[in-house]
C-alpha cells in the first residue's frame, strides 16, 4: 500500500517534469515569443533602392533593426547567417505635400520610407516571409526638410524595426 502510493506520488512528479520541460517557447517582456531553439540571428546590410538616395539610411536601418534584436530578445547577433536571417532593401524615400491650404499651398509636408524585408528562419523554413512595411512622419512645410530629416529618418526606422520584430516574433 505504501509503495502503491510512493509509486503514485513519483509518477505524477515525473509527468509534470516531462511536461514543463517539453514546452518549448519562451516569452519575453516585449511580448515576443521565441523558439528555444533559435540562438543567433543575422541582419545583412539593406541596401537603398528607393528613387531619393539618402547617404545614412541603409546604414541607421541595419544597425537599429539589430539593436532592436539585441534589446527586445535572448538571440545573439553573429556575423554570416544567424538561426534567423533578416535581409532586404529600402524601397521608398519620398517627401510629399499632404495638407493643401486655400492659397495652394501645402500646410504639412511627408517623410516616408519604405522597405522590402526578407526573414529566413534556419530551423523552421516554414516561418521564412518576405514582406513590405512603410512608415512616415508629417512635418510643417515652412521648415526645410534638412532641418528635421534626421531626427524624422530615426523616428520612422524605430517605428519600421518595430513592426519588423513584431511580423517575426510577436506573430501579428
Amino acid at each position: 500500500m505504501i509503495i502503491v502510493k510512493y509509486l503514485k506520488k513519483i509518477t505524477l512528479c515525473v509527468l509534470i517534469v516531462l511536461l514543463y520541460t517539453g514546452c518549448s517557447i519562451r516569452m519575453t517582456l516585449s511580448g515576443a515569443s521565441i523558439d528555444e531553439n533559435l540562438k543567433t540571428f543575422s541582419v545583412q546590410y539593406f541596401n537603398n533602392r528607393a528613387a531619393i538616395i539618402n547617404p545614412l539610411l541603409s546604414q541607421k536601418i541595419t544597425e537599429l533593426l539589430k539593436d532592436r534584436i539585441m534589446s527586445e530578445s535572448r538571440l545573439t547577433l553573429v556575423n554570416g547567417v544567424g538561426d534567423v536571417d533578416f535581409s532586404g532593401e529600402i524601397t521608398n524615400y519620398s517627401i510629399r505635400p499632404m495638407a493643401i491650404k486655400e492659397d495652394a499651398v501645402s500646410a504639412q509636408t511627408r517623410l516616408t520610407i519604405g522597405v522590402k524585408v526578407r526573414y529566413q528562419n534556419k530551423q523552421d523554413p516554414q516561418k521564412n516571409w518576405e514582406s513590405s512595411f512603410s512608415a512616415y512622419q508629417d512635418f510643417a512645410s515652412e521648415r526645410n526638410i534638412t532641418e528635421v530629416e534626421a531626427e524624422l529618418t530615426t523616428l520612422i526606422i524605430e517605428q519600421l524595426t518595430e513592426n519588423i520584430f513584431n511580423k517575426t516574433f510577436s506573430d501579428w
